[in-house]
């Protein structure tokens, strides 16, 4: 039934291809966030840098920045819900281009974009990783290199559905550097890519990894900011 699945997969890609996108914010035909609602997933795109997280002592450890394009609503919830769990992956392109357009405006500098990766049991079930695919459409927009140097060592419990006491410790020693990559990461600063940030957890995690395998500095960026 597995095997069954995954050859039909790409057949069901190509018929979602075919079809118009419908815009998650209003349902209009056409492109995947239409004209009148690619505001909501800009929202901060002119904010000075710095703007206060909600977190109590700014970025967690040892995150260098920490920016977000939107919060975690209307629009940009029911975008990354359609592309995490109903396959509309084209919406990646303008939620990486919202990524980027943010970092272009305040980010402190930067030199390769790495995604925070879901597990590969999570990646097989959907066919593919959305981290990934907005961590490349950002890093074609910002022309920065883009590469997956990060590995989900294990599977962890959603972040959503633990309290901020929990969430730390449901991703502490999470992530390592991937085979081969820790070349790509030496002496480089990071910036980070995900969907959705809350307690910054994750991104921590993450970034510890990279720093443990020599990067010079880890900065992040995400889509949205649940509160």
């Amino acid at each position: 039934m597995e095997r069954m699945t995954t050859l039909l997969r790409p057949i069901g890609r190509l018929v979602d291809l075919a079809l118009p996108a419908v815009c998650p914010g209003c349902g209009a035909e056409g492109d995947p966030i239409c004209a009148r609602c690619l505001p909501a997933i800009r929202q901060r795109v002119g904010l000075p840098p710095g703007t206060p997280l909600g977190l109590a002592e700014g970025p967690p450890d040892p995150l260098l920045q920490l920016e977000w394009c939107a919060p975690f609503a209307g629009t940009v919830r029911r975008a990354l819900h359609a592309l995490k769990y109903a396959g509309e992956r084209r919406l990646a392109v303008p939620l990486g281009e919202a990524v980027a357009a943010r970092w272009a405006a305040v980010g402190a500098g930067g030199e390769l974009v790495v995604p925070v990766p879901v597990h590969e049991t999570r990646k097989r079930e959907r066919g593919y990783d959305q981290a990934v695919l907005i961590a490349d459409a950002a890093a074609r927009a910002l022309r920065m290199p883009m590469t997956v140097a990060v590995r989900r060592e294990r599977a962890t419990t959603a972040q959503y559905r633990l309290d901020r006491r929990h969430r730390a410790d449901n991703v502490r020693e999470a992530f390592r550097v991937a085979p081969g990559q820790e070349r790509a990461v030496a002496g480089r600063w990071i910036v980070l890519v995900d969907d959705v940030v809350t307690t910054g957890a994750t991104l921590g995690g993450a970034a510890a990894a990279l720093l443990e395998a020599g990067a010079l500095a880890v900065s992040a960026i995400t889509v949205a900011r649940e509160r």
